[in-house]
């Protein structure tokens, strides 16, 4: 009997080393070798053991020290600024020159109707005072008074230039009023560019913003005034928004001038200036989007006025994708 029993063992062992001689002249265990270390079946059984769901690179060697667990998704980040909540009126700063008093968190909290993406040009950029410009920095350029010139491509003209040309980027068809309003006679500026809106107005009836580009000037004990923001590291000129009062619809433009101004802030904080409420017209009553703003004063530099004038039409823009609707225009 343990004879038979002994024969049976060394015969069983005989065929499985056998089979398992023909399994490796076979290459069997290599390929069993190769189908667990694959990406996929390392991957399920690791989820079988942990729970964990990992990937692992196909172009790294499975279970190796350089396999980690795949990092969660990224986020990405919004290549749009934010529209601000337009509920909140501490979110803008007045400045009263005027014995005006509305409702500012009302008006800021108006529906903005407006679509300034649509067909024709929607927004007119002028300029009342083209002849401003900054103070110099380098450039050579022949000046008719301190801090103006007839050079294009310094004065008010190339600012509203940049706005123009960012608008354009964004979809949104400007025209620029190129005349000069105020050469060589200073008086008689607003009512020679009176003349101009109402012509594109009535020319184009499709425009919604009237946008007149100004520069600021104040001179105190340490020259003429200069107004700093900081966009991504760089130096910039502030921006003011300044609102006539002096018209019966001036809380059409007052809304608008709240929402540039807060949309202003929370792309870039600190490149306002207070929004001023004034006892004047400033032709803002031709149309129910006309703004006035000061891009900087005579103490910033030019290079200074446009970062800041890139500000404005992005600040623009964002509120054209975010307020997009169906409205009146100003030529109706």
């Amino acid at each position: 009997m343990d004879q038979r029993h002994r024969a049976a063992r060394v015969g069983l062992a005989a065929i499985l080393c056998a089979i398992v001689f023909r399994l490796f002249a076979s290459g069997f265990p290599a390929k069993v070798v190769s189908w667990l270390t694959q990406p996929n079946t390392a991957a399920f059984l690791t989820y079988l053991e942990t729970g964990r769901d990992v990937r692992f690179s196909p172009s790294l060697e499975v279970f190796s020290p350089d396999f980690v667990e795949s990092p969660a998704p990224a986020i990405p980040e919004p290549t749009e600024s934010p529209l601000p909540c337009f509920s909140d009126p501490e979110i803008v700063e007045v400045y009263y020159a005027c014995a005006k008093d509305p409702d500012i968190g009302s008006l800021l909290a108006q529906e903005l109707r407006w679509d300034l993406r649509g067909d024709g040009p929607t927004v007119l950029i002028l300029h009342t005072h083209s002849t401003e410009s900054y103070t110099k920095n380098g450039e050579n350029y022949k000046e008719t008074a301190s801090w103006r010139t007839l050079d294009e491509n310094y004065n008010m003209l190339s600012i509203g230039a940049r706005v123009r040309e960012i608008l354009a980027e964004n979809g949104i068809d400007a025209v620029q009023d190129r005349e000069i309003h105020d050469y060589p006679s200073y008086n008689g500026s607003y009512t020679d560019a009176r003349k101009s809106i109402r012509a594109y107005l009535e020319e184009y009836p499709t425009i919604q913003l009237v946008l007149d580009l100004h520069r600021d000037a104040s001179e105190g004990a340490n020259g003429q005034l200069r107004t700093l923001a900081n966009v991504n590291g760089e130096k910039a000129a502030q921006l003011m928004v300044v609102l006539g009062t002096n018209h019966e619809a001036y809380e059409d433009n007052l809304s608008l001038a709240l929402k540039l101004h807060a949309q202003l802030e929370t792309q870039c904080p600190g490149i306002t200036r207070p929004l001023q409420l004034r006892s004047q017209r400033f032709n803002q009553d031709l149309c129910p989007g006309a703004l006035l703003i000061e891009v900087g004063a005579a103490g910033n530099t030019h290079d200074e006025a446009l970062l800041a004038a890139e500000q404005l039409a992005e600040a623009i823009a964002a509120l054209a994708r975010g307020t997009a609707g169906e409205g009146e225009s100003c030529g109706t």
